[in-house]
C-alpha cells in the first residue's frame, strides 16, 4: 500500500457512521483476497465525494464492469477489464478494481474513457479522506478573497503531496479528482452545514 490509512484514523475524523465498507463476499474470488479488497473491507471510505456501490441483494456480489458498460467501447480499457468488480462512483465515472495490478480505474461512459486513477486503493482512500476533511473543516474567516487564496493553497498542497507518492489521481486537468479539487477551490461542494458552507452563505 502506498499510503498508511487506518480505520482508527478515519473513525477519529468522521465517526463510525460516516464510513462505508464492502463485505469480503461482495468481491469475485479473483479479487477477494487482494490488498485493495481487504482495505475496502476493513478501513472503508468516508461517505461524501466517493460513493461505494452496494452489493446486489440477491447475489451479494458487486456488479462487474461488463454489467455497466461495454469495455469494447473503451479504446483504452485493459484486456479483461470486463471481469473487474465495480467498487464505486466518482464524479461521472464508475470506479473498478483491477485485481491483478491493484489499480483503481475510472470508467467514464460519457467520454468512453478508462483511466488508471489510483495506483492502489490506499491512494483512493487517502485522497477521499483529505478532500472530504477539507470540505468539512475549512472555513472562510474575515476577508473572503484571502480565504479563497488559502483554500487554493490547501488544494495545491493535497495535490502535490499526493502526486509525490502516486502521480495518477492528479496526473492531468481532466482526471475526476482534478475536476473535483477545482470545484472545491471555487467554493463548490461545501454543504450548507459545514463551516465553509455557512461562511459562503452569509
Amino acid at each position: 500500500m502506498l499510503f498508511d490509512v487506518t480505520r482508527s484514523e478515519l473513525v477519529d475524523a468522521f465517526g463510525e457512521d460516516r464510513l462505508t465498507t464492502l463485505p469480503a463476499t461482495a468481491f469475485p474470488p479473483a479479487a477477494a483476497g487482494t490488498e485493495g479488497a481487504r482495505l475496502l473491507q476493513t478501513v472503508g471510505v468516508p461517505t461524501g465525494t466517493v460513493k461505494l456501490y452496494t452489493p446486489d441483494e440477491d447475489s451479494g456480489r458487486l456488479s462487474l464492469v461488463r454489467d455497466a458498460v461495454d469495455p469494447e467501447d473503451f479504446e483504452d480499457a485493459p484486456e479483461g477489464a470486463g471481469e473487474w468488480p465495480l467498487i464505486g462512483w466518482l464524479l461521472n465515472a464508475h470506479l473498478a478494481l483491477d485485481p491483478a495490478s491493484g489499480k483503481v480505474f475510472a470508467f467514464d461512459s460519457d467520454e468512453e474513457t478508462a483511466q488508471a486513477l489510483h495506483t492502489d486503493v490506499s491512494s483512493l482512500v487517502q485522497v477521499a479522506v483529505r478532500l472530504q476533511r477539507l470540505l468539512e473543516e475549512f472555513t472562510f474567516s474575515g476577508d473572503q478573497e484571502a480565504g479563497f487564496e488559502l483554500l487554493e493553497r490547501e488544494i495545491e498542497r493535497i495535490r502535490q503531496e499526493t502526486s509525490d507518492v502516486d502521480p495518477l489521481p492528479f496526473q492531468d486537468d481532466e482526471t475526476a479528482w482534478s475536476v473535483i479539487s477545482d470545484e472545491i477551490a471555487m467554493g463548490q461542494r461545501f454543504t450548507a452545514s459545514s463551516p465553509g458552507g455557512r461562511a459562503l452563505r452569509r
